[in-house]
């Protein structure tokens, strides 16, 4: 059984969103975690090590990062093709994009987030960067990886969705981004993943 241990409008979200594209039974687990405002504690019942989310059980197996529960997942149920499974085309570059989420596209979201009115010029170059090679690959396709939608559409598109809220200049303009992010948003299990992303009082 797969267990998900899960803070509402957190970064779990979007594993909640993979584990329903997948059509995996699964227990959601609401847990506390520290927020950036000070607010929150470590919750004990959470196993994460640093007490964080998203953190995924999974037959006695512990796995945390998003790009490592996206990869776990998608390697261990290839059925639904929401991955590319070793030998085949195409797997270098689902791998390059689990990883450029968690080594440029986040960490840029949370800088900017965090210090937008301070920003280096590196940054600005490094987040224009990142839009154009996002761009440059849906120009190809309507995915990231050309005609297959996979888990690194799921997890590349919430920092860009994200900042529409506080940095709406960042990619509203961009036309082939939007209309991306209307595609994902429009997917029944994006939808049923926003439905289940609820604070715990609510879900009990």
């Amino acid at each position: 059984m797969l267990s998900l241990y899960h803070t509402p409008e957190s970064r779990s979200s979007r594993i909640i969103w993979l584990l329903e594209e997948l059509g995996l039974e699964y227990d959601l687990i609401h847990c506390e975690i520290q927020l950036s405002d000070g607010s929150g504690s470590p919750d004990p019942k959470n196993p994460h090590p640093e007490k964080r989310v998203p953190a995924l059980q999974h037959e006695g197996q512990l796995v945390t990062e998003q790009s490592a529960i996206a990869l776990y997942l998608t390697d261990a149920f290839p059925a639904k093709g929401l991955g590319v499974q070793i030998g085949e085309a195409n797997r270098a570059a689902y791998l390059s994009w689990l990883v450029f989420y968690a080594s440029e596209v986040d960490p840029l979201y949370t800088t900017r987030k965090y210090y937008r009115d301070r920003l280096h010029p590196k940054t600005v170059k490094d987040s224009q960067r990142v839009v154009s090679r996002v761009s440059e690959a849906l120009a190809k396709g309507p995915y990231l990886l050309g005609n297959q939608f996979t888990a690194a559409d799921i997890l590349v598109s919430g920092p860009l969705e994200w900042s529409l809220a506080w940095d709406p200049d960042y990619v509203s303009k961009n036309e082939l981004i939007m209309n991306w992010l209307k595609r994902l948003a429009d997917r029944p299990a994006a939808q049923r993943a926003l439905a289940l992303d609820e604070p715990a009082e609510a879900a009990n």
